[in-house]
């Protein structure tokens, strides 16, 4: 693990970058959320990077946010950025504030139910397989419409955007598949599109993307 410091230092490196890439496509910087991708580190890192400014928080696992969360006791969001089974519905409405990995109608139902039972009414992002993988999480690009309307007509859930994670490849080939999910988003009439990473966040930005997500340039390489 990092010291404080330099997550602090790496942070504020992050935030720079999300300046100059705004400046550079006439967008502001507070319109940007950036979600530090926790997954691996410890509670240690997480309260660290949240005493040098993060407010949002990202973990790839239910079971990893059950055992980590109690341990940091500042306040910040959660987002579960990585695939949900079914069968952690219940702790993933309990936990998190944003789920952006939403892919199929059964898993809808699953969280809605789930955030019923919780007094909750949780926000939720479609996962857009918009490489169209197969080995890939996510809903095909031609049943995203369809989707949508299944969770809008759940009570429990709000709809709030698009999350994708595209092929791997240099940040500039990433452009058309961010653009591509820009537009569904727009068709849709939704607010938010997750997209972009370390390596390509600045691309995303200038794509349209309102929440990154960014974990190697704020805490460094994983073991």
């Amino acid at each position: 693990m990092l010291l404080p410091e330099e997550i602090r230092a790496n942070l504020t490196a992050v935030q720079r970058r999300i300046v100059a890439a705004c400046d550079g496509c006439d967008r502001r910087p507070e319109a940007i959320t950036l979600v530090a991708v926790t997954k691996t580190f410890p509670a240690e890192a997480v309260a660290a990077a949240i005493a040098a400014g993060a407010t949002d928080v990202g973990e790839n696992r239910v079971q990893e946010a059950r055992h980590k969360k109690p341990l940091v006791a500042a306040p910040a969001r959660w987002h579960l950025i990585g695939h949900l089974q079914s069968n952690k519905a219940k702790d993933a409405a309990r936990l998190f504030d944003l789920i952006h990995t939403i892919d199929s109608a059964e898993l809808a139902d699953k969280v809605g139910k789930a955030a019923a039972a919780a007094g909750r009414r949780l926000e939720v992002l479609i996962e857009v397989n918009i490489g169209r993988e197969p080995q890939k999480a996510g809903t095909d690009p031609a049943d995203v419409s369809k989707l949508a309307d299944v969770i809008r007509n759940i009570g429990s859930l709000s709809l709030e955007g698009l999350m994708t994670i595209p092929p791997h490849g240099e940040a500039e080939a990433m452009r058309p598949y961010f653009r591509e999910l820009r537009k569904m988003k727009e068709d849709l009439g939704l607010r938010h599109l997750s997209m972009g990473m370390t390596d390509d966040f600045e691309v995303a930005i200038e794509e349209g993307a309102t929440i990154i997500r960014v974990g190697r340039a704020i805490f460094g390489s994983r073991g």
